[in-house]
């Protein structure tokens, strides 16, 4: 089976933030105070009940940002994120089912791999852009300079270990378009709605994956 991937949409951040959001009420502000530091881009994930919700209230309420479904993992999940107003969907890994309903949804999919094997069964599916998961664990940015030589073509999103530490190595990688990471939105930070600290910390990973001035 061999198909072609709908483009994603664009956004300019290129640090997608995952959230697992617990309460609805979460929703909207987050996705205001993620804007506000240069984040145009989340990932809520189905981890929770309240993960479809809370897209529906974002892509109504805030269309400026580029909302996406995680952690779809069944198939009938890709039609519910699609009618929830998801932009695009992403999955720890990778199934000819998921694949296929991607497709059928016309929903933009970023597939999870770990190894060559499934980064070529992927491109013969025609993903172009894949999240390596979980990337520190798969061998991080020595895994990704791995995978360049014989696959220089694909693009990645790693995903896993991802943090302010080791993200601008990530990001130096050609083969990165972009990372994910949960560190933007601590859990205590949404329990409490601090979101100027969520707003503030986006403002810092944006700030990471700038060019130094004069560059």
């Amino acid at each position: 089976m061999t198909l072609a991937n709908p483009s994603l949409p664009s956004f300019a951040s290129r640090i997608v933030p995952v959230i697992v959001i617990t309460d609805l009420r979460q929703a909207v502000p987050l996705a205001h105070a993620l804007l506000a530091g240069g984040v145009d881009v989340m990932e809520i994930t189905l981890r929770h009940e309240a993960g479809l919700p809370a897209i529906e209230a974002v892509a109504r309420q805030v269309p400026q940002m580029q909302v996406g479904a995680g952690t779809v993992t069944r198939a009938r999940e890709m039609a519910r994120a699609r009618d929830a107003g998801a932009r695009f969907a992403l999955s720890p890994g990778m199934s000819d089912e998921l694949v296929q309903a991607a497709f059928d949804c016309e929903l933009p999919f970023i597939p999870g791999v770990m190894t060559p094997g499934e980064v070529m069964r992927a491109r013969e599916h025609g993903f172009g852009l894949l999240k390596l998961f979980p990337a520190e664990q798969a061998g991080g940015v020595g895994m990704l300079k791995a995978l360049a030589g014989p696959l220089p073509e694909m693009r990645f999103c790693p995903t896993g270990g991802v943090s302010p530490s080791n993200l601008p190595q990530y990001l130096q990688q050609p083969n990165v378009a972009m990372v994910g990471g949960s560190w933007l939105t601590p859990a205590a930070a949404l329990e409490q709605g601090r979101w100027q600290d969520i707003t503030d910390l986006a403002a810092q990973a944006t700030a990471l994956t700038l060019p130094p001035i004069g560059t």
